[in-house]
């Protein structure tokens, strides 16, 4: 029963985000198009930033509210792995990424772990303090915001699925979130 409505609550955040997260449903420029787009203006790189923090704000929130209210022992579906699927869900069905990587060296699952320059060294940079790393990219003509949030340790629940995160300290990332988004 509990996993079943975690997995409806789940479904339903997924169905939302995915299909109203932005305007961005419109047709993709052509290759000729692409290669004339100009350099993102501030003010919309500033609004891609906004759009990372309010998901970064809700999934975080997410995470938080499953764990506490459906994780009570070892064998519950860990929030973490929900939202790991959340993300791949999110990222297979929009022009939007989003991953959960690890920061501790000790990932929980293989495939959490930092894959190119930009999130190894933001992960670097979440350890020594920074609230959050990004950085603009333009694939294939088209402009994307790269950002990196921190993933602490933010209950005693988390420690039961991850018995290495027991002396992180308070504060202190074991893990990150991946976002890509467009910058429209």
């Amino acid at each position: 029963m509990k996993r079943r409505l975690l997995f409806i609550s789940l479904a339903t955040l997924t169905l939302v985000l995915a299909s109203g997260w932005n305007a961005s449903n419109q047709p993709r420029a052509s290759a000729q198009e692409a290669t004339e787009i100009a350099e993102p203006t501030k003010a919309s790189v500033e609004r891609s930033r906004r759009t990372v923090q309010m998901l970064d704000n809700i999934f975080k929130q997410t995470i938080v509210m499953v764990t506490d209210k459906y994780v009570n022992d070892d064998d519950d579906f860990a929030a973490g792995s929900a939202a790991v699927l959340l993300f791949q869900k999110i990222s297979d069905e929009s022009d939007k990424t989003i991953r959960l990587i690890d920061a501790t060296g000790d990932p929980y699952e293989s495939a959490n772990v930092a894959k190119n320059e930009f999130e190894k060294k933001g992960i670097e940079k979440l350890k020594a303090g920074a609230k959050s790393v990004d950085e603009v990219i333009t694939v294939d003509g088209k402009h994307y915001l790269r950002a990196l949030t921190p993933v602490p340790v933010v209950m005693q629940k988390c420690v039961m699925c991850h018995a290495h995160y027991e002396d992180a300290k308070p504060g202190e990332p074991i893990g990150a979130i991946s976002y890509t988004v467009p910058i429209d």
